[in-house]
């Protein structure tokens, strides 16, 4: 991924207004740099045959104000009103694909654990943003390895909401596998049961059917996700997404693969160093990788996408 200073992009919402991409700042005492007291969404804007469409951003807000919901995160805008602000902010800067982060955290009033007063801050950047896992990742594949960091339980911190601070779980996970030599790491949750990426949900293909974990299992609901068993359904694959999968599944799998607002679909070569399926993109994957794209770049399916 470029750096943001060598991107043409100069402009982000901040509360209601639209101020220069170098003034977008709080201060060092704000609650949530300190805490991790935020939620954030990880929306694409897709170049379709008929223009520059948010991606199931209907879907991406809607979970944005549940993740706000455990947090009493009081969010005053509306959904019109983000709505609004984020296709002016693409507009603005003349972007057909690029990524959209919009964030709410506690802001700057005091510092103890309890945000008291702190105000529910709201921001919204958007900039160019290519493939997540590598140029060639939705091609050949990633090699992953299983961390030893463990995803935390929903009985420990909401699983269901994206939250900013969680996703230091998510860097240790993903430095350690970079450190290791691989692309990118796959979590486990307490009871040693695969959970996901560090910023993907995980499917796997056996005998012509999919399996990707339950909501139970510790993920994250991924909207990406939920794409890839519509598509699937639709295709006549069963798809089992409400199970449970052990590590020893993981590498006994015909195929595996990534899914997420950011890597979209992404295929598993190898895990651990051992080779899955016959160590590339396998069918099914590159049929239903092939499917997502087509679907983005048609822009053809009316409920999923809200044009800029």
């Amino acid at each position: 991924m470029a750096s943001f200073s060598e991107m043409d992009v100069d402009t982000i919402w901040m509360d209601g207004e639209f101020v220069d991409w170098e003034d977008a700042q709080v201060h060092v005492l704000t609650h949530a740099l300190h805490y991790g007291s935020g939620i954030f969404e990880g929306v694409r804007v897709y170049d379709t045959d008929n223009g520059p469409a948010i991606f199931r951003w209907d879907e991406h807000l809607d979970r944005f104000y549940q993740s706000a919901k455990p947090y009493d995160l009081d969010i005053e805008f509306t959904r019109e009103e983000l709505t609004e602000a984020t296709v002016e902010l693409v507009d603005r800067q003349d972007l057909r694909s690029c990524y959209i982060r919009p964030l709410a955290y506690y802001g700057y009033e005091s510092l103890g654990v309890s945000p008291g007063d702190c105000p529910t801050d709201v921001a919204i950047a958007a900039w160019p943003w290519g493939t997540y896992l590598g140029d060639d990742a939705l091609e050949n594949g990633v090699d992953v390895m299983v961390s030893s960091w463990r995803k935390h339980a929903s009985s420990q911190i909401p699983t269901n909401a994206k939250t900013t601070g969680l996703y230091v779980n998510s860097m240790l996970a993903g430095e350690e596998a970079r450190r290791n030599g691989f692309v990118e790491a796959i979590v486990l949750n307490k009871e040693g049961n695969v959970a996901e990426g560090p910023g993907e949900n995980l499917f796997l293909v056996r005998d012509g059917e999919l399996y990707t974990p339950g909501l139970s299992e510790s993920i994250l609901d991924g909207i990406t996700r939920d794409t890839v068993i519509t598509l699937a359904e639709e295709r006549g694959y069963t798809v089992h997404d409400n199970v449970s999968i052990s590590r020893g599944e993981l590498h006994t799998a015909d195929e595996l693969f990534f899914t997420g607002s950011a890597a979209e679909v992404t295929p598993i070569k190898q895990v651990d160093n051992v080779e899955i399926g016959n160590g590339g993109r396998g069918p099914i994957t590159e049929e239903l990788q092939t499917a997502f794209f087509d679907l983005v770049e048609a822009g053809d399916r009316e409920e999923w996408f809200h044009y800029v």
